[in-house]
């Protein structure tokens, strides 16, 4: 269950935030890897300009992120926008922006009307080491923990293993990777921490 300040926290600039939201009606948003494709695509349009992503899992019906709000100074003068303008309405634009665009097209292919996803999207400020390394965890081991795979590690749509791809992308990998030490610890960390959590109760706000 999420907790009540999760609807209401203030997006600021350079801080860490998971983010994470489902439908409205609770079933799919998801239905094809073409969805999925399409979903991180208009994200990188909408978003990539605003904040910084390090660590992200796509659902059936819902879906996680680890993000930072970058400075939006260069974003406000490119838009026109003032300078004062507070950072937590020009990040909740674009993912107004976002979410609409995602949700029209997926309504058109699926021959649906109305809202897709629930509002407001669900916010937490992450401000410690502890904290951040267990939620990159948890968001990647999501898939596992709702019954859709055996092992999360083997899920497509999740950062985990985009993380360990030497390849340049926007995802911010290696500055995942030096959280955790390196990248022989970034996957003991995962492996480890997998063991336990099966015999423990999850230990953060679900999307139910």
């Amino acid at each position: 269950m999420a907790l009540k300040e999760h609807y209401y926290t203030k997006l600021e600039e350079n801080n860490f935030y998971h983010i994470y939201n489902r439908t409205v009606d609770r079933k799919p948003m998801f239905l094809k890897d073409e969805n999925y494709a399409f979903f991180l695509k208009k994200y990188d349009i909408y978003l990539s300009d605003v904040l910084d992503t390090y660590a992200y899992c796509l659902l059936g019906n819902h879906f996680h992120l680890l993000v930072r709000i970058k400075d939006l100074t260069t974003f406000k003068k490119l838009s026109n926008l003032s300078d004062d303008k507070p950072g937590h309405e020009i990040v909740s634009h674009q993912f107004r922006k976002f979410f609409q665009s995602y949700a029209m097209a997926f309504n058109k292919q699926q021959d649906r009307v109305g809202t897709l996803f629930q509002t407001p999207f669900k916010r937490a400020l992450v401000d410690n080491e502890t904290y951040f390394n267990q939620l990159i965890y948890y968001i990647h081991a999501n898939p596992q923990m709702h019954g859709l795979i055996e092992d999360f590690r083997e899920w497509k749509w999740s950062s985990y293993g985009r993380i360990l791809i030497e390849k340049p992308s926007k995802l911010k990998k290696q500055e995942v990777l030096n959280w955790f030490g390196d990248t022989d610890h970034y996957i003991q960390y995962h492996t480890e921490k997998n063991k336990i959590v099966k015999d423990e109760t999850v230990f953060f706000e679900d999307d139910n």
